[in-house]
């Protein structure tokens, strides 16, 4: 009997040497950031000369990929794949990287979703990837001896902490293998990548594959070090075919193998044995120039604020509001407009309604219920932020997770105030 997951595997072309004639990938470049630092590694953007990993000629936003989605599968109908591999790390980029996700899971539910990491932030999304069926991973896996990573990575980022040298590498290992156990627990399917540098990890594959097999991995990739000019493994010797394909034999004796891997830059598009990167890339730099559209033709977004720098006024103490655009990237104050004026009921939350007609949504500290209510059914959000203005706009329009600008809950919103005379309810 053939299971879904048997289906997905059969029409996935880095997971089934099989597929890669039949069936084709496209590979999303929303991910320009990262949180380690590889010895190895030199992302570049604009770049078209490579073909590698880290390489894009553009970065999309989260809507930009959605119209690329749409065009590449228009000309192209056998790609069955939409990942994400950079050019830096999907969960340094957690919201774009999860806004991309829920984007092709919602228009193109027959797509398989593939996210290639390094793990070190991927644990808190294993979760709701598996809800949208994410059903393959791929874990850069290059050491399991931290005196041995120390050697491979010069840093490793964990929120605004930077660590080095061997605890840097202590924390990345930790973080990969429960990562991939937390994986394999919802049934997701992975792959471990694993670079072969010479001289530095070359003699510890063998325990890299046995710790994977430990943990239920399904497929082991032994890939050769691509020296890039101007990092630190830039003078190492790339090792040669029969060095690799030893590694490979012996590792085999753990995993199966993937040999057919093409080394795919971020913004790889195409089958693996007919690659249409180069014919896709005036469509990729077409979609990196589309400008957010207005939802349903509200271009502002208004914002209550006391001092025009934070979001931190309740909705119904604002006597004005400042109206931002987005303008070609950047952020614009149109300008300040009053708000409908304290008291009145209910009748207020419908003039507020109607003086924000052209907003999208309205950044406030809080908001009651009732204005909740009246103003989202008039098309204009509201959206309950703590922080710099320019982050909660950058959140509005670029879709990111909302709930990531809550502060602490206002009263209001809890059912517990006490009343101020403002109105807010």
């Amino acid at each position: 009997m053939t299971t879904s997951k048997d289906k997905e595997f059969l029409k996935h072309p880095c997971f089934n040497v099989k597929a890669k004639g039949k069936y084709g990938r496209v590979h999303l470049p929303v991910a320009p950031k990262c949180n380690i630092k590889c010895n190895f590694c030199d992302r570049k953007y604009d770049c078209v000369l490579e073909s590698r990993p880290g390489v894009t000629s553009k970065v999309l936003t989260v809507e930009q990929a959605g119209v690329y989605v749409k065009r590449v599968l228009e000309k192209e109908p056998r790609i069955t794949v939409a990942g994400i591999a950079g050019p830096g790390d999907p969960f340094a980029n957690g919201d774009e990287t999860m806004g991309t996700m829920r984007m092709i899971h919602k228009n193109h539910p027959e797509m398989l979703l593939c996210i290639s990491s390094n793990g070190m932030n991927i644990g808190p999304y294993i979760d709701e990837l598996a809800e949208l069926n994410v059903g393959h991973v791929t874990i850069t896996v290059c050491a399991v001896d931290p005196e041995i990573g120390q050697n491979i990575y010069s840093w490793v980022r964990d929120g605004k902490v930077v660590y080095r040298g061997l605890q840097a590498a202590e924390l990345l290992l930790s973080r990969q293998l429960a990562a991939i156990s937390r994986l394999k627990e919802h049934g997701i399917t992975v792959k471990v990548n694993c670079i072969v540098i010479p001289g530095i990890n070359d003699h510890h594959i063998e325990d890299i594959a046995s710790k994977m097999k430990e943990l239920g991995v399904d497929l082991f990739n032994a890939m050769a070090l691509f020296p890039n000019a101007n990092t630190p493994f830039g003078n190492l010797t790339q090792p040669d075919k029969e060095t690799m394909e030893n590694i490979r034999s012996m590792a085999e004796q753990y995993l199966p193998q993937m040999r057919h891997c093409t080394r795919c830059r971020a913004d790889a598009v195409g089958l693996l044995d007919d690659d249409k990167t180069e014919e896709f890339r005036s469509c990729l730099s077409s979609c990196s120039s589309i400008k957010p559209m207005p939802v349903n033709g509200r271009p502002y977004v208004a914002v209550a604020t006391l001092e025009g720098l934070l979001v931190n006024q309740h909705l119904g103490e604002a006597n004005s509001f400042e109206i931002w655009e987005m303008d070609d990237g950047s952020y614009r104050k149109v300008e300040e407009r009053p708000a409908a004026e304290i008291g009145g009921g209910i009748k207020r939350w419908h003039q507020l309604a109607r003086i924000l007609g052209d907003c999208r949504a309205v950044l406030v500290s809080g908001v009651g219920e009732t204005p909740y209510e009246i103003l989202s059914s008039a098309g204009v959000k509201p959206v309950e932020a703590s922080g710099f203005i320019e982050d909660g706009l950058r959140a509005v329009y670029e879709k990111r997770d909302l709930n990531q600008l809550r502060g602490r809950r206002n009263p209001c919103a809890e059912g517990t105030c006490t009343g101020t005379g403002g109105g807010c309810g």
